[in-house]
This record gives C-alpha cells, sequence and structure tokens, in this order.
C-alpha cells in the first residue's frame, strides 16, 4: 500500500521550485529588450486518482511509478507563437541543474485527434532530508491556442470516460486544424505583434509615471 502524501512530497516539491525556476527565466527576458518566447509558466502534481487511473490502464504496477509514469509532476510553458516553442526548448537543452531523458514533438508530428504541444522529459534531482531523489517530471510546451484546444479535449474525455462521440471528435479534429491555423496566421504577423506589444507597454508605463507624478 502506498503510502501517497510521502510520495508525492518530492514531485510537490520538484513542482514549486521548477516554477520559480522556470517563472525566472520569463523575468529576465521582462528586463531585457529581447521578447520573451515564454508567455507564462503553470505546474501540478497528478491527483491520486488520475494517477491510479493512468497506472491500470497502461498496465503499470506501484512498485514502477517512479520510473514509468513521467508526468505525475508536471509543468505547462505558454507561448505565443510557435517559433518561441522551439527557444524555449532550446533553454530548457543549456540548463544544467537537470537533465532531459526524452523529447516528444507532437507539433510536427500531431495526434491523431489533433493534439499539439512539444513535451520534454527531464529527470530533476530534489533535495530532501534523506538525500537526493532524481524524478521525472513531464514540460508541455505549447503555444495559448494549443493550449485551449487541449483543455477543452481534456474536459471532454473526463465527461465521456474517454470514449468521446465520433461526432464530436471530428468537429475536435476540425478545431485542432483550424487553431493550428490562427497560430501560422500569427506568425506571419509575429514582426507587427511585438512593435504594437513594445508599444502599447512603454505608453502604459508613461501613463503610470505621469500618474505617480499627480
Amino acid at each position: 500500500m502506498i503510502e501517497w502524501e510521502t510520495f508525492l512530497a518530492p514531485y510537490k516539491q520538484a513542482v514549486e521550485e521548477l516554477k520559480v525556476k522556470l517563472r525566472g527565466m520569463r523575468s529576465q527576458f521582462e528586463l531585457s529588450p529581447a521578447h520573451s518566447p515564454i508567455e507564462f509558466v503553470t505546474g501540478r502534481v497528478k491527483p491520486i486518482a488520475s494517477i491510479i487511473n493512468k497506472a491500470n490502464q497502461k498496465g503499470i504496477s506501484f512498485v514502477k511509478l517512479e520510473k514509468e509514469m513521467q508526468d505525475i509532476a508536471g509543468l505547462r510553458m505558454m507561448c505565443q507563437f510557435v517559433e518561441d516553442i522551439n527557444i524555449v526548448i532550446e533553454l530548457l537543452r543549456n540548463r544544467n541543474d537537470f537533465k532531459i531523458v526524452e523529447e516528444k514533438d507532437y507539433i510536427s508530428h500531431n495526434k491523431a485527434s489533433g493534439y499539439r504541444s512539444y513535451h520534454v522529459i527531464i529527470e530533476y534531482p530534489v533535495q530532501t532530508i534523506h538525500g537526493e531523489k532524481k524524478i521525472l517530471v513531464e514540460i508541455q510546451i505549447r503555444t495559448l491556442a494549443m493550449n485551449f484546444w487541449a483543455t477543452i479535449e481534456h474536459s471532454l474525455n473526463y465527461k465521456y470516460k474517454g470514449q468521446i462521440p465520433k461526432e464530436i471528435q471530428t468537429r475536435l479534429k476540425s478545431a485542432a486544424e483550424a487553431a493550428f491555423r490562427l497560430d501560422e496566421e500569427m506568425s506571419i504577423i509575429r514582426g507587427e505583434i511585438q512593435e504594437a506589444q513594445v508599444f502599447f507597454s512603454r505608453k502604459n508605463e508613461s501613463q503610470s509615471e505621469l500618474n505617480s507624478k499627480i
């Protein structure tokens, strides 16, 4: 019998530490004139019920959870543009505080459902009172449009217990293609969007300075 609170403790620690570190990357971009490829970062530890369900579906015994279930700890890094994803991937590859053990490209090779995202599986060292413990963490990198679609699909999968009706599956796949076309269109006018965002940001800063002097 697994003592879940003890088992999940290092995963919770890893998520909290990595959220600080990855959000720190965005903060560094904000202090430079360069466009930040990171829009925002979220993280979570998979709920116990979800771990048990996935273990049963995948035939993973509880004694092998640490080695065979890669997404007990998960983070998402959201980007504005598809091009930003490659920049974020390189940033992760160049870090020395964790080791990348696997990469899964569901953007160039999307799933049959239409799902698109880039997954980086890392081995992250957590420092505990019993010494260092290396655990697997999944980092998903995707655009805001990809994330919107994936969130909807996840909700529908939950509602229909993984058996989404065929008609809805067809519409979902069509919506996934529409979301990707939106990303492609935004990439075409990326330069204009970034210039507008810089202008808007400077205008807000100027207004804040003016208000502070009144």
